[in-house]
C-alpha cells in the first residue's frame, strides 16, 4: 500500500477502511484530486467503484469490496441484509451481490455488483460503531424476514438470530414495533413469543403452532434441562407431568455418531421413566393432525384425562 506520504489522518482512515478511500472523503483528509490522480496514473492505486479507490494493487479482499460498495453509495449508506448478516456472523453463505441500504430520499443510482435497498428509517437502523457501516443485528434479521420467499424462510432468520445469541426475542420485538409496515407482522410476533419460550428452530415453531397448540395438547416445557451422570442435556419438548419427551429432528440424514448419541439419550431417558417420541418434517408439516393424535394417545396412556381438540373441520381428530 502506497500511503507513506499521505497525512496521518488519511492513513488512519485508509487503514480502517481496508485500504479503500472515496473521493468524497479526500478533502476532509487534506488530500486533493491531483494527488489521487497521480496515484492512479502511476499505477500505485486502482479504482474499485466510480469515485472509490484501492490504495493498493492486486485483487481486493471481501471487506475491501464491501467498503468500496458502501462508500460508493454515499456517506449515509450502510451495508445491510445478507451482507450485514455475513459480517456479523449470522450466516456463512456468501451473497453473490453486496447489499447496501440508502435513505429513501437518495437519488437512485446503479452500482456494479451491488443491490440497493431504500429505507425510511436508516438512521435508527444503523449500528452506531461497527465497521464497515452496517445495520444493527436486529434490523438485519428483520430486513431478511421481509425479503424471505416464504414464512418458513422468515422463521429461519428469527431462529438463527436468537439461536446464535446475536440478538434476543425482546430486542427483535422492540425493533419490530418501530416498523410501520411489516409483512407477516402478526405471525412474526407470535413466532418471537414462541422463540422466547424456547423454540429454537423452524421445525420446533411448526410443532408448537401446528401440532401442540391447535389440538390443545398439554403444553410442553421447551429446551428442558436435564442433568445426568454423563452431563447436562436439553430436551426439545418435555411434558413433565406425563413424563413424555417430544424430540424434533429437521435433518434429512444423520451422521452415524449423532444417530447413536440419540439412541443412547433415549435409552437414558427410559431409565428415568421418560418415553421419547421423535418426529421429523413430514410428521409435523405434512401430517400435524395425525402426529397430534399419536401424541395424545401416548399421553392418555400415561395419565392424561383430557382429549385433543380438532384444529378445523377437516381435522381427522374431529371424526372420532
Amino acid at each position: 500500500m502506497t500511503t507513506a506520504n499521505l497525512p496521518e489522518s488519511c492513513r488512519q482512515l485508509i487503514d480502517l477502511q481496508r485500504g479503500v478511500l472515496a473521493r468524497w472523503q479526500a478533502p476532509e483528509m487534506g488530500l486533493d484530486w491531483g494527488a489521487i490522480r497521480w496515484q492512479l496514473e502511476s499505477g500505485r492505486w486502482m479504482p474499485l467503484q466510480r469515485g472509490v479507490y484501492a490504495t493498493f494493487t492486486g485483487k481486493p479482499g471481501w471487506e475491501a469490496v464491501c467498503w468500496a460498495a458502501v462508500l460508493r453509495a454515499g456517506p449515509e449508506a450502510v451495508l445491510s441484509h445478507q451482507t450485514a448478516a455475513e459480517l456479523d456472523g449470522l450466516t456463512t453463505a456468501r451473497s453473490p451481490v453486496i447489499h447496501v441500504s440508502v435513505p429513501l430520499s437518495k437519488r437512485a443510482i446503479s452500482i456494479p455488483g451491488v443491490r440497493l435497498h431504500r429505507s425510511v428509517r436508516l438512521a435508527d437502523a444503523r449500528h452506531p460503531s461497527r465497521t464497515p457501516p452496517r445495520t444493527r443485528i436486529e434490523e438485519t434479521v428483520l430486513d431478511l424476514t421481509q425479503t424471505a420467499k416464504s414464512i418458513d424462510g422468515a422463521f429461519g432468520w428469527l431462529c438463527q438470530g436468537c439461536g446464535s445469541r446475536l440478538t434476543t426475542p425482546d430486542v427483535l420485538l422492540a425493533a419490530l414495533a418501530k416498523r410501520p409496515k411489516v409483512r407477516w407482522r402478526a405471525i412474526l410476533l407470535s413466532a418471537l413469543d414462541d422463540i422466547g419460550d424456547g423454540a429454537n428452530s423452524v421445525l420446533e415453531l411448526h410443532y408448537v403452532r401446528d401440532v401442540e397448540r391447535p389440538h390443545r395438547l398439554p403444553r410442553a416445557r421447551r429446551q428442558a434441562k436435564m442433568t445426568r451422570s454423563s452431563g447436562r442435556i436439553y430436551l426439545d419438548n418435555l411434558v413433565d407431568r406425563y413424563r413424555t419427551c417430544i424430540e424434533l429432528d429437521g435433518k434429512a440424514a444423520h451422521p452415524v455418531t449423532e444417530r447413536w448419541r440419540d439412541i443412547a439419550r433415549d435409552n437414558a431417558s427410559a431409565v428415568d421413566g421418560l418415553i421419547t417420541l421423535r418426529y421429523g418434517w413430514s410428521h409435523v408439516i405434512e401430517r400435524p393432525c395425525q402426529t397430534a393424535a399419536q401424541i395424545a394417545a401416548v399421553l392418555s396412556q400415561r395419565g392424561w384425562t383430557g382429549r385433543p381438540t380438532p384444529c378445523g373441520l377437516s381435522c381427522p381428530l374431529g371424526r372420532s
